[in-house]
């Protein structure tokens, strides 16, 4: 039955927009710590986080916290408003500062000063589902910690649906977001 909708084009498809999506929540469809996003329409479940995905998320937050301070707000694993159809919700964003720190609305990408996903069984996700949707939507940079390979992606200057910059930094190397100049992150301290 897998790919058998894909096969048929001309059947008619009813995508979820964020109030449905925040209607279902309400209404208690998605079970207590259910881990699912809106990724264009879709409801897509997230893999479990790994004591070793947690971990790097929770440095990457001292990190961003300490480097930071009042120059941008950070959010863990929250809501990402990309369009009526897609909300990510990214391992770490780095946001600019608004006075409520976004209480009022969800960040959208033009609030975006990096973006960060932990990859291990989500890798081929991160990079083939959610990156081109980052592009399209014009998120600035995005990196993406590659726990397969201990490395981590930079990819800057979104065209179209790809980066026109990437980089792949390794162990013994430093990382410093285009936005946010002198918070400085080793990549070995990031990966431990």
């Amino acid at each position: 039955m897998d790919g058998l909708l894909e096969r048929a084009p001309w059947v008619k498809r009813h995508k979820l927009d964020v109030r449905d999506y925040y209607r279902m929540g309400e209404a208690g469809i998605f079970e207590p710590g259910m881990r699912v996003e809106l990724i264009e329409g879709e409801i897509i479940d997230m893999a479990p986080i790994g004591s070793e995905h947690g971990g790097i998320v929770n440095r990457l937050n001292r990190f961003s916290v300490r480097g930071v301070g009042d120059r941008a707000v950070v959010s863990v694993q929250g809501p990402l408003r990309l369009s009526e159809f897609s909300e990510p919700e990214p391992d770490l964003l780095l946001l600019k500062p608004r006075a409520d720190d976004y209480t009022g609305q969800h960040p959208t990408a033009a609030d975006v000063l990096l973006l960060i996903e932990v990859a291990n069984t989500s890798l081929r996700y991160d990079r083939d589902v959610k990156l081109p949707l980052y592009a399209r939507h014009g998120v600035p940079e995005v990196w993406i910690v590659n726990l397969t390979e201990g490395l981590i992606e930079v990819y800057r200057d979104p065209k179209g649906e790809a980066y026109l910059t990437t980089r792949r930094a390794a162990r013994g190397e430093t990382l410093e977001p285009a936005a946010l100049p002198g918070l400085r992150l080793a990549v070995a301290e990031v990966l431990g």
